[in-house]
């Protein structure tokens, strides 16, 4: 996946995760970056593992909220697999700008490079299948919208993104309405413009749902013979999504069974940040 074709993410969204990150950071002032010369400096960032890479646009919004004129010469770009060793990218920035956005420039690449990393290994693991690795609101807090860009990076889609897109009945919205029928209904009728998803834990709830034509269907923790069960009875019919804490390993033989889509909360959940190291050159 190139730059090119990746939906990006809206600068002004950008600002703000980096203006809340440089606030945490820096507070009241870099007592260390104080003590250099303010003069132009150029740097190099290494990976030292294998991965996708993802969070350029945070990057440079980074270098660029303490220095305007900083610029970043990249050699990857997001989306595109960096192997162990590789450089990413040349920066030139004013001494105490690069040294104060180091480390929260950093920290989103990090971030969100792991977040694609691990997009990519769940997305290779249903190749070919017709299932399409999705993930979930399981994101960290502040970050939701980097996540899903990142989870773009790694060949993966997005779920919703929040409460105000999609109407999604869980359990304990189908125990406090009374029912599967009595939760899509009144779903109906109050954002008849909204899509509607539910979600099911039974063959019996599946064929309940069914009946009600969702947008729709989410098999939540269902076996591997009942989710076949399910693809039968909803072909052509309903879409349907399987979730429930699915491992790597379970990925194949879950994809295998003909669910649409796969939600995965690790993709954002778990995150194993990548190695990067930021070096001034003389």
């Amino acid at each position: 996946m190139s730059r090119s074709t990746l939906r990006p993410v809206e600068a002004a969204a950008i600002e703000g995760d980096v203006a809340r990150a440089l606030a945490e950071d820096i507070g009241s002032g870099d007592v260390t970056s104080d003590l250099l010369p303010d003069v132009p400096l150029r740097a190099r960032l290494v990976c030292r593992e294998q991965a996708v890479l993802a969070g350029a646009p945070w990057f440079e919004a980074c270098l660029r909220a303490l220095d305007a004129s900083a610029r970043c010469i990249w050699r990857v770009a997001d989306g595109e697999v960096l192997y162990a060793g590789a450089s990413v990218c040349e920066i030139e920035a004013r001494s105490r700008a690069l040294l104060g956005a180091e480390r929260c420039a950093i920290n989103f690449l990090q971030t969100l490079s792991g977040t694609a990393t691990s997009t990519a290994a769940y997305v290779a693991a249903v190749a070919g299948t017709g299932a399409h690795i999705i993930d979930t609101r399981k994101t960290l807090p502040g970050l939701r919208l980097a996540q899903k860009y990142a989870v773009r990076c790694g060949g993966g889609g997005n779920h919703r993104v929040g409460l105000f897109d999609m109407v999604l009945i869980k359990e304990n919205h189908i125990a406090a309405a009374g029912g599967v029928s009595a939760a899509m209904t009144a779903a109906r009728a109050l954002h008849p413009d909204a899509p509607l998803e539910v979600e099911v834990e039974t063959l019996q709830q599946l064929d309940e749902a069914l009946a009600l034509h969702p947008d729709r269907i989410l098999l939540d923790n269902f076996s591997l013979i009942d989710m076949a069960t399910a693809v039968q009875r909803g072909a052509g019919r309903v879409p349907l999504e399987a979730s429930g804490g699915i491992e790597l390993q379970q990925l194949r033989a879950v994809a295998a069974t003909g669910v649409d889509f796969i939600s995965i909360g690790a993709l954002t959940k778990h995150v194993h940040a990548v190695d990067f190291s930021l070096r001034v050159l003389e």
